[in-house]
């Protein structure tokens, strides 16, 4: 028997609306949750067009003109826009009859290139007992027939299985909301051997040791350490025929190991290192989890990956920041200040759940709302965008050489300082190099 996606009323009427534009085809994803028992579907978004799209309907249509890394982009800037416990489900294809035939060997292309595009960026593994089926769905745009099909992501010989596509009111009407503020300080030594201070690759290091501290961290939940096999709302009180989106918010604390367990083997290393990046400040994160017996663990994972997830993406936002703004040949950075991006939460109309960005501090209002209607072909209200954090800036200090010097190594004098702050939530992010002597020592325990 296959999966069964349970989806939002809305999004028919989306899909229908999208049916009658078709020429000849269009693409898009479909962003929900998955659970054991069955998925949820909350949103579809189509993919944007490209402006030469237009130019290049000369001739009979085909879908081997399928912009795959274009439709991958867009899953890519998508998922840094869900917060915990959403991701991209699968793929849609509205089509003409003709092009049907080749339609699910499209979608099942682009299902494992989605796939791979978004596992290159996590620094979390999935589970054993995870769900790793995504959905191929196809829609005729005359007939207006739907047949969805889903396709196993860890295996690349899967071949596509039926699944039931059923609509349904108010599906996040009763979906909990979790929220919590981390504190973050994270030590990243810059090796002596690192070609050119690699920030980019230096912080990807650390940050996955640092994944590695929250997947290991206590969460109190309402300040309560509960099992996690336990259903999350086990003696809540459950209001039934509620069918107005209405969040239950449960507020979490993050209790991280400060050092290793007293049975486990800690070693020391020793590195030469030209300076470091220091990763200071909080955090704002949520996660959302169905409202169907959630477990413990479901909630508590969903926030795990959100907390992950958060960081990685300022980080890697940041950076691409850098290389637009300086080029990605430049290799020397002189003293600089970046506004950090704030993080921003918007509702989606008619759910309990919100949606995530960030925003630069010198970005108006109206670009964000540009980004939500490219990305996510929604229109966004100016005064529906909640700004969860405070504006921070980026001081970075060039590295400068010291006067030279005779004795072995001849290591360069160097001061490198990166410094994200974030205050109710954004990261604070620093790069700090300092090199007294000839030779720099970087001591931390694995």
């Amino acid at each position: 028997m296959g999966r069964t996606y349970l989806v939002e009323e809305s999004i028919g009427q989306y899909l229908t609306e999208l049916s009658t534009k078709v020429k000849p085809y269009v693409t898009g994803l479909l962003i929900g949750q998955c659970s054991p028992q069955r998925d949820y579907v909350i949103r579809a978004v189509r993919t944007p067009p490209k402006e030469q799209q237009q130019e290049e309907s000369v001739g009979p249509p085909r879908l081997a003109s399928l912009d795959e890394e274009w439709i991958t982009t867009h899953a890519s800037q998508v998922s840094r826009m869900l917060p915990g416990g959403l991701l991209v489900l699968g793929v849609f294809m509205i089509a003409t009859p003709e092009l049907a035939k080749d339609g699910q060997n499209a979608l099942r292309k682009l299902i494992f290139s989605v796939e791979k595009s978004l596992s290159k960026r996590r620094l979390w593994k999935p589970t054993e007992e995870e769900v790793s089926d995504r959905a191929a769905l196809q829609i005729c745009s005359a007939t207006k027939k739907v047949v969805c099909r889903t396709y196993d992501v860890q295996d690349p010989k899967s071949s596509a299985k039926p699944a039931d596509w059923k609509y349904q009111s108010a599906l996040t009407a009763s979906w909990v909301a979790l929220g919590c503020t981390v504190n973050v300080n994270i030590h990243i030594p810059l090796l002596a051997t690192s070609p050119n201070h690699d920030l980019e690759k230096n912080t990807k290091n650390g940050l996955n040791r640092w994944s590695k501290q929250i997947e290991e961290s206590v969460f109190l939940i309402n300040g309560q350490v509960k099992d996690e096999d336990t259903e999350l709302l086990e003696g809540q009180k459950k209001f039934r025929g509620n069918t107005q989106p209405s969040t239950q918010f449960s507020d979490v604390k993050v209790l991280t190991q400060l050092g290793h367990a007293a049975s486990a083997r800690s070693t020391a290393t020793v590195q030469v290192c030209s300076g470091s990046i220091n990763l200071r400040g909080a955090v704002k994160c949520r996660a959302y989890i169905h409202g169907n017996k959630p477990k413990v663990k479901e909630a508590i994972q969903a926030l795990k990956r959100d907390i992950i997830n958060t960081l990685s993406d300022r980080c890697e936002i940041l950076f691409e920041d850098l290389i637009l703004n300086e080029g990605p040949q430049k290799k020397n950075f002189g003293r600089e200040y970046h506004v950090l991006p704030q993080r921003l939460f918007v509702p989606v109309a008619g759910s309990s759940v919100m949606l995530s960005d960030y925003k630069f501090g010198d970005e108006a209002a109206g670009e964000i709302q540009e980004r939500f209607v490219e990305m996510l072909d929604q229109p966004v209200q100016a005064e529906d965008m909640h700004i969860a954090e405070d504006i921070s800036t980026v001081d970075i200090c060039p590295v400068t050489e010291s006067p030279s010097d005779t004795q072995q190594a001849q290591l360069t004098k160097a001061t490198l300082l990166l410094k994200l702050q974030q205050n109710m939530g954004l990261v604070v992010a620093a790069a700090v190099a300092v090199l007294a002597s000839i030779f720099s020592f970087n001591y931390f325990s694995d």
